[in-house]
């Protein structure tokens, strides 16, 4: 009895995920935070919702923010950066 119970539970809560559109994938920022990336190169940071980005970090363009690790605009981010006039541009070789 108790294992049936268990996996009604179990199966319950799979199908709240599933139907509720939760995502089990790891978000870029904590809540109450957006992501940032570094002027000139491939570096990121996370900032509270009510700062600006520091110094030598600007606001992803609008629509291109990254939202999970592995996401569309994570990987593009791996070889795009913004210019210090917010241009997007080919990333330097970090090597």
């Amino acid at each position: 009895m108790r294992k049936t119970i268990l996996g009604l539970a179990l199966a319950g809560t799979t199908a709240a995920v599933l139907l509720t559109g939760c995502s089990m994938e790891d978000a870029s920022c904590g809540g109450g935070e957006y992501g940032v990336i570094a002027v000139g190169s491939t570096g990121t940071a996370c900032v509270s919702d009510d700062q600006d980005p520091p110094k030598g970090y600007a606001r992803y363009p609008k629509g291109k923010e990254p939202e999970h690790v592995g996401d569309k605009w994570d990987v593009y981010w791996e070889t795009h950066t913004v210019d210090e006039n917010g241009k997007i541009i080919k990333a330097p070789d970090e090597g």
